[in-house]
């Protein structure tokens, strides 16, 4: 039987709890331990090389562990409750790092809690097990250091109570119902980051290949769980547990009656038809070099902001790109996106894979204008996207393509002056392809074998992307 012991803070007040726990910052998790006397707490039931079996990068939740066990003397457990019931409170720890240009981002996404794939269509966003958690949370961030060997190490940098502002609840919600939508269609096979904005279903697997049953269908699914984005705990880091760091604008400033994404539509929409010229000249864009990124300046103009960055935009990694339809009704242009080292990328797995990541945890807002019989450019609207289920099996098949290519050697050919590769080129598949990215022949990265080779990136092919576009954009 555990040893009653009497804490150091009223587990019925969240304030309470918040200043108790302050005593945190500062202190490495090596500290945390050093400092705690377990022959009197008596709530770690095994303290056999309790410090190696928690350094074990393996424990997941280790760090977490520590927190609870050995600062807040309380049993770590998988109640269905928030860590601390009686406040309300749910505990957190949980990774930020900073960035060789100084930025400071979270280093991953926040795990709420599993989704039950059983239960969750019955529950309301209010009443459901992840709001229960999510509504107030004690925030613990440590800096994680990629040259600190021991785990145990890393130091522990702010402590904050977060709840999600007004504003934020109304897009989880959504969020919430998108994902229970989808599972109540018997999709949760093909749940992914990029079908939300702030709160994700994310993977959590021990396995790549671990599934699960879902009520609505007879695929099986990942598990999956409950989690704010990565791009959502960054802005939470910077503007809310950060003191004094930049506040992007808000495409939203009043309430709103449809859904943060109709609203953005319909603000686009108003402009639909108007020349690039018109918009400039009623948006008041002034320049005298015409930017390349010109038709995605009008974009944000329209919706209200200043620069190229807006809040909402930054908390759910939506991207924006713009669309050109020619008269031909085409679109001449593929869609580029960061180049990849050729190194790194044959040391990765397709599941965490960097660009498999990438499109299937990014929302997109594809900004349509298409040329007139007179080949004068008009703004056509929007439309958020991103890379259905399927077609991501297809980026897949080219990604693997491409990694043992660059695992057997490249094989590089010369023909009337000009060098040609063996990468998947746009006809060997309808969604993606492999070709340069570079500012020319000297811009390269080295290849395993040690040649060096021009930058190369993943296209999404331009005959795709225009498939993707709403049937209004393209009749």
């Amino acid at each position: 039987m555990l040893q009653s012991y009497e804490k150091d803070y009223d587990e019925t007040s969240p304030i309470s709890i918040e200043n108790y726990a302050k005593r945190l910052i500062g202190k490495s998790f090596a500290d945390i331990c050093n400092e705690d006397d377990m022959s009197e707490t008596m709530i770690v039931r095994d303290t056999n090389d309790y410090e190696e079996k928690h350094e074990n990068k393996k424990r997941k939740g280790g760090l977490g562990e520590i927190i609870e066990e050995r600062f807040f003397h309380y049993q770590s457990n998988n109640d269905a409750r928030p860590d601390f019931p009686e406040a309300g409170v749910e505990l957190k720890v949980t990774p930020y790092k900073i960035n060789k240009n100084g930025t400071i981002v979270a280093k991953e996404r926040l795990i709420i809690t599993m989704i039950d794939y059983f239960s969750v269509v019955y529950e309301s966003f209010e009443e459901s097990h992840m709001w229960l958690k999510a509504r107030l949370i004690m925030l613990v961030y440590y800096l994680y250091r990629q040259e600190i060997e021991n785990r145990l190490d890393y130091t522990i940098g702010f402590v904050k109570l977060f709840t999600p502002q007004a504003q934020d609840i109304q897009i989880m919600k959504q969020d919430y119902q998108v994902i229970t939508d989808k599972i109540r269609d018997g999709k949760a096979h093909e749940l992914s980051g990029g079908d939300t904005l702030y709160l994700e279903a994310a993977p959590k697997a021990s396995t790549s290949r671990d599934r699960r049953k879902q009520p609505y269908g007879d695929e099986l699914a990942k598990p999956r769980a409950f989690a704010f984005k990565n791009s959502y705990m960054t802005y939470v880091l910077n503007n809310y547990i950060i003191p004094g760091q930049s506040i992007y604008e808000p495409i939203v400033k009043t309430d709103i009656k449809e859904s943060f994404e109709e609203y953005v539509v319909n603000k686009i929409h108003a402009f639909k038809d108007c020349t690039v010229d018109e918009l400039c000249l009623k948006l008041n864009i002034l320049f005298e070099k015409k930017p390349k990124n010109l038709e995605a300046i009008i974009a944000y103009r329209i919706l209200g902001i200043k620069g190229n960055h807006a809040e909402e935009f930054v908390k759910a990694n939506v991207v924006v790109k713009t669309i050109r339809i020619g008269k031909n009704n085409k679109i001449k242009e593929s869609m580029s996106f960061p180049t990849f080292k050729f190194k790194e990328l044959v040391q990765e797995e397709w599941e965490t894979s960097t660009f498999g990541t990438y499109l299937s945890e990014t929302r997109f807002l594809f900004v349509i204008y298409r040329f007139d019989e007179d080949n004068v450019l008009r703004l056509k609207g929007c439309q958020f996207w991103n890379i259905p289920f399927n077609d991501l099996n297809e980026v897949q098949s080219v990604w693997k393509k491409t990694r043992q290519i660059l695992i057997d050697g490249l094989k590089i050919t010369r023909v009337n002056g000009k060098n040609y590769n063996n990468f998947p080129n746009a006809s060997e598949n309808l969604v993606c392809h492999v070709r340069p990215h570079a500012r020319n022949s000297k811009d390269t990265f080295e290849l395993p074998d040690g040649r060096e080779y021009p930058k190369q990136c993943f296209w999404l092919n331009n005959n795709y992307i225009f498939s993707q576009l709403d049937k209004n954009f393209i009749e």
